[in-house]
């Protein structure tokens, strides 16, 4: 059943831009219509040391701005989040609701058996892809793994278009953000990567839509419904 708003948790690796997608996946929601934040947790400011990122996103206003301790939605990052407990919320579904969604981004199976259990108890839907890997395909750089990685969350979600997202990616890129030493390294290592920024946002843009593609297609496989309510809900009830 669809809700008013929902929260995704983000665990992540130093460097892997967990907040950055946090950022784009707020604004691309604001695009469409949504209220949304977004906000990062982390410690030392360096490559594969642990950080979590958080976005809210509703029909109606969020005032709710610390850690995501309950969850609709997890993202895991990268492969330690779980076999190294690399993160800052352990398990790494702790406190995932019920028909809640986790997407891990590896190329093999990483849950035990009792992990299972207790997400299928709770019918918990879990997608496990390699999008990094996904990333090189397309983009030509594991840099671009948030971007697939944020692609999956508004496949699955299924409310917000491409055209939000591109807002969302171009709003990123083409103003100045710093939300701290890390991130702006990060970004200028990317973007050293390419030779222009629009090379940038259309390699990015392009590992979003197919990542999108493909989750929205297992959704339908899977039975996994529609999560967030249209922002044209609270309309239609006025």
């Amino acid at each position: 059943m669809a809700k008013d708003s929902i929260k995704i948790r983000m665990p992540a690796l130093g460097g892997q831009g967990a907040v950055t997608a946090a950022h784009i996946a707020a604004t691309a929601a604001d695009t469409e219509g949504y209220y949304a934040v977004s906000n990062p947790f982390f410690g030392a400011e360096k490559r594969m040391a642990p950080s979590e990122s958080y976005t809210r996103i509703g029909t109606v206003p969020i005032y709710d701005r610390g850690e995501v301790i309950y969850p609709d939605i997890v993202m895991i990052y990268h492969p330690q989040v779980v076999t190294m407990g690399k993160s800052y919320t352990m398990p790494f579904y702790a406190g995932i609701k019920d028909n809640g969604l986790v997407i891990i981004n590896s190329d093999i199976e990483l849950l035990t058996e009792h992990d299972k259990k207790i997400l299928a108890d709770k019918n918990v839907k879990v997608l496990t892809r390699d999008f990094t890997k996904f990333a090189i395909e397309i983009a030509g750089t594991e840099l671009a793994t948030n971007m697939a990685m944020l692609g999956a969350l508004f496949g699955a979600l299924g409310t917000i278009g491409k055209p939000a997202i591109e807002e969302g990616i171009k709003d990123r890129f083409l103003k100045k953000y710093t939300a701290s030493g890390g991130t702006a390294s990060l970004d200028s290592v990317i973007e050293k990567k390419f030779k222009k920024k629009m090379d940038l946002i259309e390699k990015n843009l392009e590992t979003a839509s197919a990542a999108y593609d493909l989750t929205a297609e297992w959704c339908k496989e899977v039975g996994f419904e529609q999560m967030l309510f249209d922002p044209s809900h609270v309309v239609a009830e006025v």
